[in-house]
């Protein structure tokens, strides 16, 4: 398709964009608003999160080398796995791929010069250190001990770091729920002209996917959490039942929010996945409008299926069957992406650089993920597996094999373009490939373990399960290297890396027909969009760059990346 002539479009000068350039260091880094700063600040928060949380890991698989459990008290044990458990979910998966890749990229996708509210983008991640702070500050006066999900009647009984707990996530919540509105109607109000839905970049509509559940379901959870901290403070019986409470109410409210938060934290994934294969396969996405449509209806079914978590809860059987069935239901959308990303693949001129090494091993980390999900989802099934390892390892595939997985593939794809540096590819594969074998080692071992009767969350085990469980932390060992791997890489390459240019990988959408680092204003024009982003036989379907750079003339894969 040719490309036709630029023609004047809304919000053609720099004058008109929506704020000044600060000046000052202060101004320009700290207390930013402008969304490509502000993605990077959430990014490098939440890798220092991870590292904390990643220290808990290993200090609970250090426990479980030993069946008597000798290397810290039950109590203490109990203390880590809840505190690693938030920290993954709340401080580093969610604000990572929402706050962080959704900030930095998608505005860029979509030809805005910056998100639509830039004051509550900015407060919306000053709310985030904060609330990390709180919940390991929590540590100091006994921390929470109920798990990542924080059951009453036990969380009832838990120290004064328990309520922490309750102010931290509540705050995340707050966070998450701005960034939702922010979001959507920056999608709404403020794509490019031409750029219809069904031309936006798949990475959007993963992100436009998300935001209603950003905004939605984290208010359940905001309830819960708020009734929870009432209760531990004030004594108001929301969740008591000798007092005339619930359990069961926090379990609703929780799993209301936490089923459709693995959506939150797997949909963005996906829009990243579907952003890299054809980039690195050179041929269009297979089942555009499939995968995209799809992506609307996992977060729709997401808010039906919560009560498979509490098949073991005294759910009444009548109940049991329906959420039963749209559990497998759900499945479907996602077998979707997942049959059109392999078809994307087949035919394809693939170019095996880090990232597309990641995107492959999402796909196969991420199946194995969701088969043990449908397994779950049968009754018979889950009640047998419920309090067993086997959900450890199905949570941590569909998390660590799905959603980490897809953000160590966007890091490698997009810091060229926050960074203009290429990461060194030889150091990314050695990362790729110790991250893989330790991921599989540490997690696979667990869903016989679990079949077999091991128990989650204890600090001692019959002696009968040492081998695997000596396996399993030896293999923890090999992914934490592969992890410090990642970090040296990305900080020599900072400074030190390949100058990338203004599109390394030759891909086709809008982030990538400027320089990198993107200027403040991203496009001195905003540009107008004559079809969608992905055919690489098309010349590129932009006008109105202000001719800052040839956007038809497509720059190809590095050589080292083949």
């Amino acid at each position: 398709m040719a490309v036709a002539a630029a023609a004047p479009v809304h919000g053609g000068g720099i004058s008109e964009h929506i704020h000044p350039e600060p000046q000052g260091f202060i101004r320009k880094y700290i207390f930013s608003i402008d969304h490509k700063i502000i993605g990077i600040q959430y990014i490098i928060t939440a890798f220092l999160f991870m590292v904390l949380g990643g220290l808990l890991a290993e200090l609970i698989r250090v426990q479980l080398m030993n069946p008597s459990g000798t290397f810290v008290k039950p109590d203490t044990f109990n203390e880590l796995y809840t505190v690693h458990g938030s920290t993954m979910v709340w401080l580093v998966i969610i604000p990572m791929l929402t706050g962080g890749f959704g900030n930095f990229v998608f505005p860029l996708q979509i030809g805005a010069r910056d998100v639509a509210f830039p004051w509550l983008n900015m407060i919306s991640f000053w709310l985030f250190p904060p609330a990390g702070l709180m919940l390991y500050a929590s540590f100091l006066m006994g921390a929470p001990v109920a798990g990542w999900t924080e059951y009453p009647p036990m969380s009832l009984q838990g120290g004064p770091g328990t309520s922490m707990w309750c102010a931290a996530i509540f705050l995340i919540g707050v966070s998450s729920t701005l960034t939702g509105i922010n979001f959507l109607v920056t999608i709404l109000k403020m794509r490019a002209p031409g750029m219809t839905y069904t031309r936006m970049p798949l990475f959007v509509w993963g992100q436009f996917a998300t935001a209603p559940l950003l905004m939605i379901a984290t208010t359940a959870l905001g309830a819960a959490l708020a009734a929870l901290f009432i209760e531990r403070q004030f004594g108001v019986p929301f969740y008591d039942p000798t007092k005339g409470g619930s359990p069961v109410l926090w379990q609703h409210m929780f799993w209301f929010y936490s089923h459709p938060a693995v959506y939150i934290m797997i949909l963005p994934a996906f829009g990243m996945i579907s952003e890299i294969f054809p980039t690195f396969a050179r041929k269009p996405i297979f089942g555009y409008k499939m995968i995209a449509f799809s992506s609307v209806a996992i977060a729709l079914l997401g808010f039906m299926v919560w009560a498979h978590h509490m098949f073991t809860s005294g759910l009444a059987p009548w109940l049991q069957l329906p959420f039963m069935i749209l559990t497998m239901f759900i499945a479907i959308p996602t077998g979707i992406k997942i049959f059109s990303w392999v078809a994307t693949l087949w035919g394809g001129k693939i170019h095996f650089t880090t990232a597309m090494m990641f995107a492959i091993g999402f796909i196969a980390t991420f199946t194995c993920g969701g088969l043990t999900g449908v397994y779950l989802a049968a009754v018979p099934f889950d009640l047998h597996a419920h309090g067993t390892y086997f959900i450890v390892g199905h949570l941590h595939y569909v998390l660590v094999g799905g959603s980490l997985m897809g953000i160590f593939a966007g890091v490698y794809f997009w810091f060229p373009k926050m960074t203009g540096r290429l990461m060194n590819e030889f150091w990314g594969k050695v990362h790729f490939w110790l991250f893989f074998i330790g991921f599989n080692g540490t997690f696979l071992p667990m869903h016989w373990l679990g079949l077999l009767g091991m128990p989650r969350r204890v600090a001692t085990y019959d002696p009968q399960f040492m081998f695997w469980n000596v396996f399993e932390t030896i293999a923890s060992f090999l992914m934490t290297a592969g992890i410090l791997v990642f970090f040296i890489n990305a900080l020599w390459s900072i400074r030190n890396g390949k100058r990338a240019g203004h599109n390394p990988w030759g891909a086709r959408t809008l982030e990538w027909q400027i320089p990198s680092p993107p200027p403040y204003y991203n496009f001195k024009q905003v540009p107008a969009v004559f079809s969608g982003p992905y055919d690489f036989a098309e010349p590129l379907p932009y006008s109105g760059l202000d001719g800052e750079l040839d956007a038809n003339v497509p720059a190809p894969v590095p050589a080292g990346a083949h």
